[in-house]
């Protein structure tokens, strides 16, 4: 399989990162991260989460600045939309994000997937695309009891020893969630061994997105 960098060594990357909850950007795309950051890319990162308790922004904080650890710049923003309700909030969102776009000019969106069976997942999509109209969006994928897994069509390979970093952290950082038994070491590595294979990862891991919409010059 044909293999293209998302940025070279040396190169600056802008990207927006949106989680609709506490340890969603970190699930989705945390590996994508580390592995960019390891990959001497000069990473610049708005990280935006959209509603957590004050105990979960806690988490968030912490474990965003482990997960940007290297980055040359990182902003971290969470916000109080309520957990569960996003689409009755769809109008306050909105607004929030329009302010967001004149704030950030991101190369790379780190977005819910449209086909997730959560609906603040899902609304967050809807808003990240509607808002967000001239950019490259990569929907990432979270693991719950709904079994919303699907096909996607976009990978990055984890280089290797990335995908025990992911997990170590996210393990370190959300305490909150260790007694679901959709968050474990288990979970998060069989998915990235199956995308893994899928792309044929010389490391055998993977993390996978879908992309909508792309322009190729």
């Amino acid at each position: 399989m044909k293999t293209l960098p998302m940025a070279l060594a040396g190169h600056r990357l802008r990207i927006l990162c949106l989680g609709a909850h506490a340890d969603d950007i970190e699930i989705g795309a945390g590996g994508t991260i580390l592995s960019l950051i390891a990959g001497g890319v000069k990473l610049e990162v708005h990280w935006c989460v959209m509603s957590a308790t004050a105990e979960r922004a806690a988490e968030t904080r912490r474990s965003a600045a482990a997960f940007l650890e290297g980055a040359v710049a990182s902003t971290v923003e969470v916000c109080a939309f309520e957990d569960s309700y996003f689409p009755s909030q769809s109008r306050e969102i909105k607004a929030f994000m329009l302010t967001l776009r004149d704030r950030v000019e991101p190369d790379v969106i780190f977005t819910h997937s449209r086909l997730d069976a959560h609906q603040d997942h899902r609304e967050l999509n809807k808003l990240t695309t509607n808002v967000f109209r001239d950019h490259f969006v990569l929907e990432y994928e979270i693991p719950k009891w709904d079994g919303d897994i699907t096909q996607r069509n976009a990978y990055v390979p984890l280089p290797s020893g990335v995908i025990d970093r992911k997990i170590d952290l996210l393990m370190e950082h959300f305490a909150t969630q260790r007694s679901k038994d959709w968050f474990h070491a288990d979970v998060f590595r069989g998915i990235a061994r199956m995308r893994g294979m899928e792309c044929r990862s010389p490391s055998l891991f993977a993390e996978a997105f879908t992309v909508r919409k792309m322009a190729l010059a």
